[in-house]
């Protein structure tokens, strides 16, 4: 199979929806998930209930901004201040759910996993989006170049 970019932005646009399916299916489960967790573990079912749907929002902005991300990569529209603007609202996204994960931790240590995931996704689509934003100003200056 000859592999190009065309197919791996389908793909990536595929996984986007399976993800987006999966939560969606989480949010509106998340009642008995929590409920189940609860019994099982022993944990705040507060705590689940407001968690899970504070990390969902960041979780649907971010899906929503790397779907906007991928549309425009696939129009050839690349290095654009929307482009990094997408990189920096999914970082900051990251951040959030960073920071309900770390005061989830303290409840319950599983959360302590899923912050240190979330703080290094933070800090990966910080590094992207300071690439793209230089890309931008050094498209800028080249385009007035003559």
């Amino acid at each position: 199979m000859n592999w190009n970019k065309d197919k791996s932005i389908i793909l990536t646009q595929a996984c986007l929806i399976v993800f987006a399916i999966c939560l969606l299916a989480l949010d509106v489960g998340m009642y008995w998930v929590a409920r189940w967790t609860e019994e099982t573990r022993a944990v705040y079912f507060a705590l689940l209930m407001i968690s899970g749907y504070g990390i969902s929002v960041f979780a649907w902005i971010v899906l929503w901004r790397l779907w906007r991300f991928m549309s425009n990569i696939k129009r050839g529209v690349i290095f654009t201040k929307e482009n990094y603007m997408h990189c920096f609202h999914i970082s900051w996204c990251m951040v959030g759910a960073a920071v309900i994960c770390f005061v989830c931790g303290i409840f319950y240590f599983p959360f302590l996993i899923l912050f240190a995931a979330s703080g290094f996704v933070a800090i990966m689509m910080r590094v992207v989006k300071n690439v793209f934003q230089q890309a931008v100003e050094m498209r800028s200056e080249l385009d007035l170049t003559i």
